[in-house]
């Protein structure tokens, strides 16, 4: 006879079969849906989320006094909070996704072979994306709209801590499908907080999942890359980097170091290293740092730095390497771009990094020789965002080698297969 604990697990097998079995038979009549049904499935999500707002805020107020009981850190309280202003960008980066030109049918290239042969790359879906997820419930929405537009069908799983805002906001999804006549199970939101619904999700729900997207901490992201049977888009974290050239712009280097920091702390995107140049020492380290401080920003620093700011707290090896997603920044003194690029490539997690200069050469060179998914120049690291790069929104960003790479938009979540228009040829 079972035990509750083996039951529960049961239970939660079952149930994740059924939303496999469920997604996978939306898959197909989503993969044809016209362009124009799958827009008027958009905006009537938007509609709904618009129109259900205080239904959400009550949902969201619920997790957040959950979490705020269980503990939960300063940084994901931000990520979990909704506010009026929070649900009305959700709503305006879903009508931005509709507003997007569909991807699937687009010819990416096309050639004739001497044979005569036409030969075209074109896009289509990737088929069922499952999307696992921590606090963030815009997630929600941003997932389930760039996967409609895209041609797949989605399965949720977000976080405990965020099940009753993710609901509310899933509710709005599924009434925004129906309205255009699409079927229902294409966005699925898993809603149980088992942890054996992720072992599932990785395992591939039968064949019936075909890419994982985790979007959240290290332990889940690398649970995710260990145990996933289908292909993962995936970021461990977001180690970013800001560097001040001995070209830079004075005020510019202050603006951008305290936006990058500081606009929002608990995003990947936040800046968590910033790296001077040592021939700008005596000008521009001081200022950065004191405008990083009165902005209430904790500073950890080399003996170096220490010496020109000693309000700085002494750094480790290891705050290097940290990702804090809070108001804290390390901060270091290189050689010039060629210093900086061997820091960023030695302690980078190859997510975004910026460098704020006026000389086109160093500009090139820090373009040219760090190898991560987005580099900006005079620009805030805050801009690591699809909705800023004209996505409508993101899923995440991808910091691996595969075909998506970077914000992870309607794009990134497609295929392509070969069309071959013959007059008759056989191969000799």
């Amino acid at each position: 006879m079972l035990n509750m604990n083996e039951g529960s697990r049961q239970d939660t097998v079952a149930l994740m079969a059924e939303l496999g079995r469920k997604a996978r038979a939306a898959a197909r009549p989503l993969a044809i849906a016209t362009a124009e049904r799958k827009h008027a499935a958009l905006v009537a999500m938007a509609e709904a989320i618009t129109r259900r707002e205080q239904e959400i805020l009550d949902a969201n107020a619920l997790d957040m006094a959950n979490g705020e009981e269980a503990g939960l850190s300063s940084a994901m309280l931000d990520r979990l909070k909704l506010n009026a202003q929070r649900i009305r960008a959700i709503a305006d980066g879903i009508r931005a996704i509709a507003e997007l030109r569909d991807p699937v049918g687009d010819v990416i290239a096309e050639w004739d072979r001497p044979n005569g042969l036409h030969i075209e790359r074109v896009r289509t879906p990737l088929g069922v994306v499952g999307v696992i997820y921590e606090s963030r419930p815009n997630v929600t929405a941003d997932a389930g709209a760039l996967c409609l537009k895209a041609g797949n069908a989605v399965i949720l799983r977000g976080g405990s801590d965020s099940l009753n805002s993710s609901g509310a906001i899933h509710a709005c999804l599924v009434e925004g499908l129906k309205a255009a006549g699409l079927p229902q199970d294409a966005i699925q939101l898993v809603p149980v907080s088992d942890r054996a619904a992720v072992g599932e999700m990785l395992k591939g729900l039968g064949g019936s999942i075909d890419v994982i997207i985790p979007r959240g901490g290290r332990s889940l992201v690398e649970r995710v890359q260990s145990e996933a049977r289908v292909p993962v888009f995936a970021h461990l974290e977001g180690i970013c980097h800001l560097y001040v050239d001995r070209s830079a712009n004075l005020d510019m280097a202050v603006k951008l170091a305290v936006n990058a920091k500081m606009r929002r702390t608990g995003i990947c995107g936040a800046a968590e290293t910033l790296l001077v140049d040592r021939a700008v020492a005596s000008t521009h380290l001081v200022p950065v740092l004191e405008a990083l401080r009165d902005a209430g920003c904790t500073i950890r620093a080399d003996d170096e730095v220490r010496a020109a700011f000693p309000d700085a707290e002494p750094a480790t090896e290891q705050d290097w390497r940290t990702e804090y997603l809070d108001a804290i920044i390390s901060a270091k003194l290189v050689d010039g771009v060629a210093g900086a690029i061997g820091h960023i490539e030695t302690y980078s997690s190859h997510h975004t990094e910026a460098i704020v200069a006026e000389d086109a050469a160093a500009v090139e060179k820090f373009f040219n020789e760090i190898d991560s998914a987005i580099l900006l120049h005079n620009a805030s690291t805050q801009f690591a965002d699809g909705g800023e790069f004209g996505m409508g929104a993101e899923i995440g960003i991808a910091t691996g080698k595969m075909h998506a790479r970077g914000p992870v938009g309607v794009e990134q979540l497609t295929s392509f297969k070969y069309r071959v228009r013959g007059s008759g040829q056989v191969r000799s």
